[in-house]
């Protein structure tokens, strides 16, 4: 049996999206021989697919809706295209490397999210993003979108050394907007896949874009995905470079990646908000305190017996209901019994005389809709929910009240310092971030960490991934890495930057910081260390660490060329698939990638005979890259079980002992001879 290769490529998103049809639309697909591969694929049946989709299927129309721009149609191919690029893993600028879960990835975002595809399909929770506002001195990324690489270069800028453009997307420039909408576009339609259905995505924006930003997100998240445009003062004064008006805020909007999904949850669930509450600074609320703790008085406190007045005001009642309950073992109150009743049977319930015997309080909720509103009402089912959500108690005399633990309220579309006791000052986020370098002007316009915080305290998991590809000065890692040490959670970030240059002249650049991304390294060191002194011993397990990797050319040799394609002096180098000088520890996060294993798992090594070989999360995949190996090897490796197993061709010094892998495989772990086969790769 042959073994199957790693490519050590990035995904196809096209591939990704003709594997999520599938799912829906099997019978649209047909086996045929792969002309490259000459190995049977699905493939889709055009006609087919027609007919499944009816009238919905249309070759395109006179008039249609649609937002349309220069370059559009060549950013969405480029958006599918994989690369031949990896990821290299760099221990000695990271911070904890062996125990941390954090990444932060050098490179550009369009490449990395490309190779992040597989890894993290479907498991990112929150995506924030702060892209370029195209104000005509923005960074745009690398853009090619309509004419050929030469000519466009000549046309519109300048080009490194690796002939890629880089450059300001100045005003002047005829495609403004348009290279602007290419370069965002391409990155939400990959971006997207990484979401679980339950994500969701903040992208912050000036007045500059936001249209043009809220249509491209219509289309690629979907319109009906669409939550919140949110308004955030980050300058109550006013920016002054406006001879009309002084904008004192920008805009943040806000996307679900399935909305529908997010609400059956919460339909299923019993509950009626997703995101969690924000503490409102101007609550004033009276604070009351009982065994379970202090709480602020809720809005909704509900009278029941005990209170004098009761029995006058529910005189024109027809129908209520009675509740019997009392504290469980476990000090929390335990609902045994309702049913409805009239008040007489309420007074005189054999029934309810039992279970008062018994030890038991009972509690009378009315639900007569004429009740003046003297008295706020629950209905029963009402009740009954707040209580399976174990927001509702009772109080000694028979009184219930519905407790707000968290003295939290609902985020609203304008997001002010005052209102929720935000710093969401932009001028107070420089200040800071010049107070942890201890140099003035070492990053100016950095996004301020109370509000990256807000916006991630939203989401009700504190376990969660949260990537911003737009990583900048790193604020979004130092938030996530303070509200861990606040609340407990377990969050980790994913940061992906381009390595712009700083400016010679700058104060970054006489400090020795070269590029954005040394900053936003050492900004993340600074902080980790400043947050776990600030906390004690609490914080002391806090992860502030992060792994860094750096977006490169593939490891990988193209070997695949023909007679033609070679010169003698190349002749050498393509003798190994693997480029010379390639390290083990590359290969293997080059696996990683290749296979959808998550970067950030634990990563332990072991030797057998003198040969190193490598175990992700004891079992997730593991490898070996040694040359010479022999069948103990083999059958060490066996014996583990791994889901996933990689071995490079220079493993094997014989033919007759990659041909024994498969029995060895199937002995030592009882796979059958296809199980060996999808899980067995060699590079």
């Amino acid at each position: 049996m042959k073994l199957k290769k790693l490519e050590l490529t990035s995904a196809s998103s096209a591939d990704i999206n003709l594997e999520a049809l599938y799912q829906i639309m099997p019978s649209a697909f047909t086996e045929v021989r792969d002309e490259k591969t000459e190995e049977i694929a699905y493939k889709i049946n055009f006609n087919t697919l027609r007919e499944l989709l009816g009238d919905n299927a249309y070759e395109g129309a006179d008039e249609e809706y649609g937002f349309k721009w220069v370059g559009k149609n060549a950013a969405r191919r480029e958006a599918a295209r994989p690369i031949n690029k990896t990821l290299r893993p760099c221990p000695e600028e990271s911070v904890d490397w062996d125990n941390t879960q954090n990444l932060y990835i050098e490179g550009d975002n369009l490449e990395v999210l490309k190779l992040l595809q597989k890894s993290y399909l479907g498991k990112v929770k929150m995506i924030y993003i702060d892209p370029p506002y195209n104000t005509g001195n923005d960074f745009v990324y690398r853009d090619d979108f309509a004419m050929d690489k030469d000519g466009y270069n000549r046309v519109a800028g300048d080009v490194d050394e690796l002939g890629n453009r880089f450059r300001k997307n100045a005003d002047s420039n005829a495609r403004f907007h348009s290279d602007w909408c290419s370069m965002i576009y391409e990155r939400l339609l990959i971006s997207r896949s990484l979401l679980s259905d339950d994500g969701v995505i903040f992208i912050s924006i000036d007045d500059n874009e936001v249209e043009n930003l809220k249509k491209i997100c219509n289309e690629v998240l979907g319109e009906h995905n669409f939550i919140s445009t949110l308004a955030v003062e980050n300058n109550p004064k006013g920016r002054k470079n406006n001879a009309f008006v002084a904008e004192s805020y920008e805009y943040c909007l806000l996307y679900a990646k399935n909305q529908s999904y997010i609400y059956e949850c919460l339909s299923r669930s019993g509950i009626k908000k997703f995101f969690r509450g924000v503490t409102n600074e101007n609550d004033t609320r009276k604070i009351l305190v009982d065994k379970y703790g202090e709480f602020k008085q809720s809005k909704r406190q509900v009278l029941g017996i005990g209170k004098s007045n009761v029995w006058a005001r529910i005189s024109n009642l027809d129908r209520c209901f009675t509740i019997y309950y009392k504290d469980g073992d476990d000090e929390k109150m335990e609902l045994l019994d309702e049913y409805e009743s009239s008040v007489d049977e309420w007074i005189i319930s054999l029934k309810g005389k039992e279970l008062l015997e018994q030890g038991y309080t009972r509690y009378c909720c009315y639900n007569n809709v004429d009740m003046k509103p003297a008295i706020p009402l629950y209905s029963k089912e009402t009740l009954r929910q707040l209580f399976d959500q174990h927001s509702l108690f009772f109080k000694e005399d028979g009184t219930i009240y519905e407790k707000d633990r968290d003295n939290t309220q609902q985020i609203t579309s304008l997001l002010t310092n005052k209102k929720f006791g935000f710093d969401l000052m932009t001028e107070s986020a420089t200040s800071k971030m010049e107070k942890l370098f201890g140099i003035k002007g070492i990053f100016t316009n950095t996004k301020a960490i109370d509000f990256i915080k807000g916006i991630i305290s939203l989401y009700p998991s504190n376990n969660l991934i949260i990537i911003d590809f737009f990583s900048g000065s790193a604020t979004t890692a130092h938030a996530v890495m303070q509200l861990n040490a606040e609340d407990g959670g377990n969050r980790k970030y994913i940061m992906v930057q381009l390595p712009e240059k700083t400016e010679e002249d700058s104060e970054a650049y006489k400090a020795g910081y070269k590029n954005i991304c040394e900053i936003g390294k050492e900004r993340i060191r600074r902080a980790g260390k400043k947050i776990k002194e600030e906390a004690g011993l609490e914080a002391q397990n806090l992860d502030t660490g992060f792994r860094v990797f750096k977006c490169e050319d593939s490891f990988m040799n193209n070997v695949k060329l023909s007679p033609n394609d070679f010169s003698q002096e190349d002749l050498f180098s393509h003798i190994s698939n693997i480029k010379d000088g390639t390290s083990d520890l590359s290969l293997l996060f080059g696996c990683m990638l290749d296979w959808g294993v998550e970067l950030s798992l634990p990563l332990n090594s072991f030797e057998v005979d003198g040969k190193k070989i490598y175990n992700v999360n004891d079992g997730d995949l593991v490898a070996c890259f040694e040359k010479d190996i022999d069948e103990n090897i083999i059958s060490a490796i066996a014996e583990l079980a791994p889901l996933r197993v990689v071995f490079c061709d220079s493993c094997f010094s014989d033919a007759p002992l990659k041909m024994n892998l498969f029995e060895i495989f199937k002995q030592k772990s009882g796979w059958s001879e296809e199980i060996v086969k999808n899980r067995v790769h060699v590079i």
